[in-house]
């Protein structure tokens, strides 16, 4: 007889992930927007820095623009103890130690580059390294197939 599959993971009926990076201007920002375009509100969203910037970087905007994507409103924020706490995924990006764990949260480290001081061809690689991953994690939970700009 056979040994029996393990029991899948259990996936929220809305999974809630969040984005992080030191300065939440670039990499977590264009993650977060590309999986609320693939996703719409079948995930919550959020994403924060741990020592976020005062704007978003504005060749991130460039680059997202690219796409078809506008994230010229966003506005980098503070990562708080609520924002890990309400996470069922927490995804970061080049914070290391600064980003807090949390029991019970799963994470991931996306190891990207960071596109602050690169011009527009740099970003867009960084742009398009994002956009695969997103489609990979929304695959994974469970979001319906569809294309990324």
């Amino acid at each position: 007889m056979p040994a029996p599959e393990p029991a899948p993971a259990r996936t929220p009926a809305r999974p809630r992930v969040l984005f992080l990076c030191v300065h939440n201007a670039g990499r977590s920002q264009m993650a977060a927007a590309f999986l609320r375009h693939l996703a719409g509100e079948a995930v919550e969203v959020r994403s924060a820095g741990s020592a976020p910037a005062e704007a978003v970087n504005p060749v991130a905007v460039a680059a997202m623009a690219e796409a078809g994507i506008d994230i010229s409103r966003a506005h980098p924020r503070a990562l708080t103890p609520e924002d890990v706490r309400a996470a069922d995924l927490v995804v970061t990006m080049g914070c290391g130690d600064t980003c807090p764990v949390l029991p019970g949260t799963a994470y991931r480290d996306w190891a990207l580059d960071d596109p602050a001081g690169q011009e527009l061809p740099a970003v867009r690689r960084v742009r398009d390294e994002v956009g695969r991953r997103v489609r990979e994690l929304a695959e994974e939970l469970g979001v319906p197939p569809a294309d990324l700009p």
